[in-house]
């Protein structure tokens, strides 16, 4: 049998890291980070945050996305708004005390990666982050 490819290798990757779940709190504040997350990548992106467009930004439903936006709301990390361009629509927006959130979650995020790849020259790392940024972008403009 062959080594597995590079893009079995991201995907191995992507399912270790999303099974890491110690207990439901945990669990239920990294679906906040997802949701909050996947907001802020669709406003980067210059897209509304509609609950249709946050539902195909994490590859779910459009129920379980809803469901999703609604819980970050109650939390405080979400406001839905009426859009500018047709006031039937709602979108989402990051409030402040979601972009604490995020931080925080990015804090962990970096710590984790500082961990898994402490071993790793400054260049690696920097060649890493570069590839995984380009495999990012490229993956919107596919989409």
């Amino acid at each position: 049998m062959s080594e597995p490819g590079p893009g079995q290798v991201l995907f191995q990757f992507v399912r270790h890291w999303s099974r890491r779940t110690v207990d439901q709190r945990t669990a239920e504040q990294g679906r906040l980070v997802l949701i909050t997350e996947a907001v802020c990548a669709l406003t980067r992106h210059g897209r509304e945050a509609t609950v249709n467009a946050v539902a195909r930004e994490i590859g779910i439903d459009q129920s379980g996305a809803s469901r999703l936006v609604r819980d970050a709301s109650e939390a405080g990390y979400l406001e839905m708004r009426t859009s500018v361009e047709d006031r039937r629509r709602r979108h989402a927006t990051v409030t402040p005390s979601g972009h604490a959130m995020l931080a925080d979650a990015h804090a962990w995020q970096e710590q984790v990666f500082d961990r898994l790849t402490g071993d790793w020259s400054e260049q690696r790392r920097r060649d890493f982050q570069q590839a995984m940024t380009d495999l990012v972008e490229r993956s919107y403009r596919v989409d």
